[in-house]
């Protein structure tokens, strides 16, 4: 698949199946990862595999984390809560391990770094065969979902990446305009559709 393909027909699965990706593609899909942009060298990125019966503690995790965060939830709920683990044969915990001492690469840059790596894994995974899906959730910006992850509460993690075998492989990429978010440095920005002109809407 050439690489403005992979590209252009990017999109996320809505529901994944088996097999996932052996070791070979597993060892391509994280070399990809790490040649996303990495201001100063800091190799910022963290991962961490939930595979086989680790998906099971991994959905233990998430229903733990939601019943203590949301007071009286469900058996029904923490069920659903549980399944997450197991929408793909394979799951990646992505996160960036920032560095605050040095000075000239901000925070910011290196989660953005790691956000750059997820998305280089998702073009690999269809590159290869697979598909994947980005998601992150409230579990990710908690310090006890990290510390179970062996992660440090400065860590930022920036997404759990489901990968596996789409069940719509032939499922076509949906438009994506983008015309109305480009424009010339000087000119005016678009306007929205009813939106007053400028100098009407700020008198």
């Amino acid at each position: 698949m050439q690489a403005i393909e992979a590209l252009l027909t990017r999109r996320s699965a809505t529901a994944l199946t088996e097999p996932g990706p052996d070791e070979a593609a597993l060892q391509l899909i994280f070399q990809s990862a790490v040649h996303a942009p990495d201001h100063g060298r800091l190799r910022p990125w963290r991962f961490v595999i939930v595979r086989g019966a680790a998906r099971e503690r991994f959905g233990e995790l998430l229903a733990a984390h939601l019943q203590r965060t949301h007071a009286g939830v469900g058996e029904e709920t923490l069920a659903r809560e549980r399944s997450k683990a197991f929408r793909a044969p394979l799951i990646i915990v992505v996160a960036a391990h920032a560095r605050a001492d040095v000075k000239k690469v901000p925070p910011i840059e290196q989660q953005l770094s790691a956000g750059a790596a997820v998305h280089a894994m998702m073009l690999a995974a269809r590159a290869l065969g697979f598909n994947a899906m980005w998601k992150t959730g409230t579990p990710a910006y908690d310090d006890t979902v990290k510390a179970a992850l062996d992660l440090a509460p400065e860590d930022a993690i920036v997404g759990f990446l489901y990968v596996g075998t789409d069940t719509q492989p032939g499922a076509p990429a949906a438009p994506r305009p983008w015309h109305d978010l480009v424009r010339n440095w000087g000119e005016s920005p678009p306007r929205a559709a009813g939106q007053a002109p400028r100098d009407e809407a700020t008198r």
